[in-house]
């Protein structure tokens, strides 16, 4: 893997009650980005955050006098309506999930037309056809290796296969597609995951759960860096 490495601590484990702290202390030990999750209790069993809590947290995203991007990561049915309520709310990149938009290229051009980042977001059993005609398109390709609605879930060790099949997708394109992992990541599989071709990883629990986020994120850091790695499984062969 050449890919730069990402941490990307989700908000989803995070303290609500002090969320602007919580953001500040990430980004000081080390995360790359903020991961925001939004569920809606319809397209998932759940319900979180909106575009009010995103801007809030907004002023908290800096590095000094450098931004760090807001990955917000839209699980709601139906998407339009909110993206523009994300990206006047300070996203970064907004990602969505197939199953929750009519027109999947209108919607990222919605996204793209705020001059945000546009994702796509598959399921674990979502399959790779759904990328045939947009992945060129697109700044991010989001696997799940969990089902999406809940914090705290084991990875999907079937994922890792698919892992490999996109990051040949985008290298087929020739273009700098992010390729972000999200759902039960933590330090004991997070070698796996980016010998698999991940370069963007979400982790939420294996953050937030020790309270010591300078230490979780440096040996997340230090774990997937080894040399000592597991080879990229064999991509899945791919159906229409």
């Amino acid at each position: 893997m050449n890919q730069p490495l990402r941490i990307a601590p989700s908000l989803l484990s995070a303290d609500f009650a002090r969320l602007g702290e919580e953001v500040s202390a990430v980004i000081a030990a080390g995360a790359d980005l903020i991961h925001f999750d939004v569920m809606d209790n319809h397209y998932v069993p759940n319900l979180t955050i909106g575009p009010m809590v995103c801007q809030a947290i907004a002023p908290y995203c800096r590095r000094g006098d450098t931004p760090v991007p807001i990955d917000v990561h839209l699980m709601v049915k139906p998407v339009d309506a909110l993206i523009p309520l994300f990206a006047q709310a300070g996203a970064s990149i907004i990602s969505f999930h197939p199953e929750a938009s009519e027109h999947i290229d209108r919607t990222i051009q919605l996204i793209r037309s705020f001059g945000v980042k546009a994702g796509l977001v598959l399921n674990p059993a979502t399959p790779l056809h759904v990328l045939d005609h947009v992945l060129e398109q697109l700044d991010l390709a989001l696997l799940m290796s969990v089902n999406p609605g809940f914090g705290g879930q084991s990875f999907i060790e079937s994922v890792l296969p698919k892992i490999t099949a996109v990051r040949r997708r985008i290298q087929a394109t020739g273009r700098d597609i992010w390729l972000e992992v999200d759902g039960g990541v933590n330090a004991k599989n997070i070698a796996r995951v980016v010998a698999a071709g991940a370069d963007t990883l979400v982790a939420g629990s294996a953050v937030f759960s020790g309270g010591d986020y300078p230490k979780a994120i440096a040996a997340l850091r230090i774990n997937a860096q080894a040399t000592a790695r597991a080879p990229a499984t064999e991509a899945l062969a791919e159906s229409p």
